[in-house]
């Protein structure tokens, strides 16, 4: 596959697609009204990050015991249950007079939930998708994300000014219900990718066997910090601009959006590989200039220029299912959007901590520059061809095997 037309001339492409663009769109929308509701009852930078990011926090406790359900459950009927759960639980986040500790609890709550949503969408895509289509069709998705929240931003602030931000929250309930309509009638009946029950026992099985390879790791790890620090960065743009944080989200989507183009579609093969380490600079550099505390029109160009890195872990992406046997792939792609997600949720944690302590503008400048530091430490790791260590499973014990070589990777 080499173009989008011929990704959505496959026919459970389209309702795949619809349902991540809702699902976006629902979850952009209900993080800024959430986020705006709680900075105005606290004044809190840090309550407000958390409120926004905190559920990628409690992606850890997914990772850790639901995401074995991702391979083990028909994946029509897990994304429409899903989809439920997060229009339940944020038509509750709207009721009147809820504590912040209360919302803080169903927001975790959801985000433990959310681990699990990413593994059975990506997992699924896989099956969807010929495998020289995978990194196409991620692509597409991943730009149908940056649209939408785009638009979910900025229909979000149009929304919490006309119908304030608990209306906002039950529009994006409203949004999780199609959703799961589009889920359940839209996708076919397929049957679970790998044998057995959910377990946690079996979640941490088949964790320990993808953490056991070291160019693995090494992949793990370049798609879920350098990313991480800056979307704690993203986590205080209501306290760094009150007024025009909708904007900065907006812009930052845009860079996002054409990062995606460029990288998923634009770039061949080999220069996308080659290009990853200095997208991944990219993705933190510009935000140093927020150590000057820039007027507004040179913070949404720096926030547009860095969202553009994002793309990064197309190329990351595609190496780690180049290292992964396919019975885990949906498992693999669930740890990666878990820890990712859980990473950003403890940067969103250290960014408002770090802001009330010293300012927004210097909390933003320092993540970027620990996130620069990261990617060049990780960089002389992700050298070298990762189809020639790709894992292979023993015929007789189902055990995957590294048998390949490493490269120039220490």
């Amino acid at each position: 596959m080499r173009t989008y037309r011929e990704v959505f001339r496959v026919p459970e492409f389209t309702p795949l697609f619809l349902v991540s663009a809702a699902q976006v769109a629902a979850s952009t929308a209900s993080g800024l009204a959430l986020g705006t509701l709680v900075y105005a009852a606290t004044g809190s930078p840090l309550l407000s990050a958390l409120s926004m990011f905190g559920p990628s926090l409690a992606q850890v406790a997914g990772a850790l015991a639901l995401l074995s359900a991702a391979d083990r459950l028909p994946p029509r009927a897990a994304l429409s249950g899903l989809s439920a759960l997060f229009a339940l639980g944020t038509a509750a986040l709207a009721l009147p007079g809820l504590p912040v500790a209360a919302v803080l609890a169903i927001v975790f709550g959801l985000g433990a939930a959310a681990s699990l949503g990413g593994a059975v969408r990506y997992g699924l895509l896989t099956e969807i998708l010929p495998k020289d289509g995978y990194l196409l069709g991620r692509s597409v998705l991943n730009m149908s994300g940056g649209t939408m929240q785009i638009g979910g931003y900025a229909a979000g602030g149009l929304l919490v000014t006309a119908l304030s931000a608990r209306g906002t929250l039950l529009t994006a309930a409203a949004l999780y219900v199609l959703a799961g309509a589009t889920a359940r009638f839209g996708l076919s009946g397929r049957p679970a990718r790998a044998g057995g029950r959910p377990s946690v026992a079996e979640t941490w099985r088949v964790n320990a066997r993808l953490w056991s390879s070291a160019p693995r790791r090494r992949v793990y790890y370049a798609l879920w910090v350098p990313n991480g620090l800056i979307v704690g960065c993203e986590s205080l743009f209501v306290p760094y601009a009150p007024r025009h944080a909708g904007l900065l989200f907006a812009v930052g989507s845009l860079g996002m959006l054409a990062g995606d183009l460029l990288t998923g579609r634009l770039l061949p093969p080999h220069r996308r590989e080659r290009l990853a380490a200095p997208l991944r600079l990219l993705l933190a550099a510009p935000y140093l200039v927020f150590a000057l505390r820039p007027p507004l029109p040179l913070a949404l160009a720096a926030v547009a220029l860095a969202s553009i890195g994002f793309s990064a872990t197309l190329a990351l992406q595609q190496r780690l299912m180049a290292l992964t046997p396919d019975e885990m792939s949906g498992q693999a792609l669930g740890l990666h959007s878990s820890g990712m997600l859980t990473m950003q949720g403890v940067s969103a944690a250290l960014a408002g901590a770090l802001a009330q302590r010293t300012a927004p503008a210097v909390a933003m400048a320092t993540l970027a520059a620990v996130s620069v530091a990261v990617t060049l430490a990780l960089a002389p790791g992700l050298r070298g061809d990762p189809g020639a260590r790709r894992p292979h499973v023993a015929p007789a014990e189902g055990t995957v095997e590294e048998t390949a070589r490493e490269g120039r990777a220490p």
